[in-house]
């Protein structure tokens, strides 16, 4: 059978944008070269707040400001162009419409398979690239592929684990947010539904506008995460999860 990959209709490849100088002093392009200058000299400059549960590893922070935050988020509604098609998702061999726009960037040619459907990466834009060097410098770890999910309180995402094949087993998966504060569930693999083997309490988290969750190995073996229904909630949320995608024939 031949294998379908989704493209969605990305803008033109030259990645001419120039981000807004409205972020002075923190204009992207300049923290970008130094983002690349300092790749090699990891520094941790941002308070870091500990999850830990069995099987469970994960770290979060505030990564930017509520200024930049929201400027961030303003430059992504300009420059992220999602997918024209209804999102689906598989689950046991059952194909369901996802209630959120998507969108999939990264290095030329990369292709991730989420959820049965195989994406093509777009080109990085300008904002897109400043915000992954952001997440390097803090991390110090790169990413060459992010997933971004568009949502307000009637979306949602089901429990899932984020362990494609694709996915490089020793990188994290970033989580950056943007927007509406939203909680976050993880929920033990051995402990889902009614006839569960074993007790253990699910986690909690609250993601705020301009966090970073780190999800590190080996969480997505062991645990499930979801973002419930919250109808109250309004306004909207751009969540990007970058990943590391091992090469695929380059």
């Amino acid at each position: 059978m031949e294998k379908f990959v989704r493209k969605q209709s990305c803008p033109d490849d030259t990645e001419t944008t120039t981000p807004s100088k409205k972020l002075k002093p923190e204009e992207i392009e300049g923290k970008e070269e130094a983002v690349d200058a300092e790749e090699d000299d990891f520094s941790d400059p941002i308070p870091w707040q500990k999850i830990e549960s069995e099987g469970l590893d994960c770290d979060y922070a505030l990564l930017f400001t509520k200024h930049e935050a929201d400027h961030l988020f303003q430059k992504l509604e300009k420059e992220v162009v999602y997918s024209t098609e209804e999102a689906k998702v598989q689950v046991f061999g059952k194909v369901y419409g996802i209630p959120r726009k998507q969108a999939t960037y990264g290095d030329t040619g990369l292709i991730y398979t989420y959820s049965g459907v195989p994406r093509l990466a777009c080109q990085w834009t300008p904002t897109l690239k400043y915000i992954r060097d952001s997440v390097t410098k803090v991390t110090g770890h790169t990413f060459n592929f992010v997933l971004i999910n568009y949502e307000d309180g009637h979306d949602h995402i089901g429990e899932h684990r984020d362990d494609e094949r694709e996915l490089d087993p020793l990188s994290p998966i970033a989580s950056v947010s943007l927007g509406a504060v939203r909680d976050f569930v993880f929920r033990h693999r051995d402990a889902r539904g009614k006839q569960s083997s074993r007790r253990i309490e699910p986690v909690k988290l609250v993601l705020a506008h301009g966090s970073l969750l780190l999800m590190n190995s080996p969480t997505n073996t062991f645990w499930y995460h979801s973002l419930p229904v919250r109808k109250k909630v309004l306004l909207p949320r751009i969540n990007l999860t970058f990943r590391r995608i091992m090469s695929t024939g380059k």
